[in-house]
């Protein structure tokens, strides 16, 4: 019976020392901290492919900078896809940011998370949260629902929270691989 290796540094990722990468992952940890300022959550595992973590950074630093939606928009989004997909790590940072920074109210994030229904006094947010819910459950959108989108958020906010939707997948998914759990911290670069 093969042995079950021992847990990494960061979930089952071993984390390599930015002094001891080989120059294309160093390039890309320097990229990605001139893009975001810090190699958060599972931009740490991505780093183990750079040349993909040098396409894939840009996106959410988009989300940072440029989206069409507001930071609580984005962690409505962020928030549902957490909830569909269970990845300790993603849940307990972003439970975090939805509450601590103001963008929603506790048990708005926490009902968000748990898939439970939640309402949101904002037109803006509410069609946020429920073109993706609606997304992630999986369901059809109803024309109704896609005219209030279209109203609200025009076509770029509904490819922003498409694209986010896809982009939060790709972060629930690196670290359910690599079974991060909520507390992780990795090494301090």
């Amino acid at each position: 019976m093969p042995k079950i290796p021992s847990f990494g540094t960061f979930g089952r990722y071993e984390e390599i020392p930015r002094e001891k990468m080989p120059p294309d992952m160093r390039a890309a940890y320097d990229f990605t901290m001139k893009l975001r300022r810090q190699v958060p959550g599972p931009h740490k595992i991505w780093l183990s492919n750079p040349k993909l973590s040098e396409t894939i950074v840009p996106t959410g630093a988009y989300y940072q900078t440029e989206s069409t939606l507001t930071k609580a928009e984005i962690e409505i989004v962020t928030n549902v896809i957490n909830g569909r997909w269970l990845a300790a790590y993603s849940n307990y940072e972003h439970e975090k940011i939805g509450e601590e920074q103001g963008h929603l109210l506790p048990h708005q994030v926490q009902a968000l998370i748990a898939g439970m229904p939640a309402s949101f006094d904002d037109p803006r947010q509410q069609i946020v949260y429920e073109l993706a819910s609606t997304l992630a459950a999986p369901r059809v959108v109803p024309v109704g629902m896609y005219q209030r989108a279209k109203e609200l958020l025009g076509d770029a906010g509904i490819v922003d929270v498409t694209v986010l939707m896809g982009w939060f997948t790709a972060v629930s998914l690196t670290l359910m691989a690599f079974d991060v759990p909520s507390d992780a911290v990795g090494l301090q670069q």
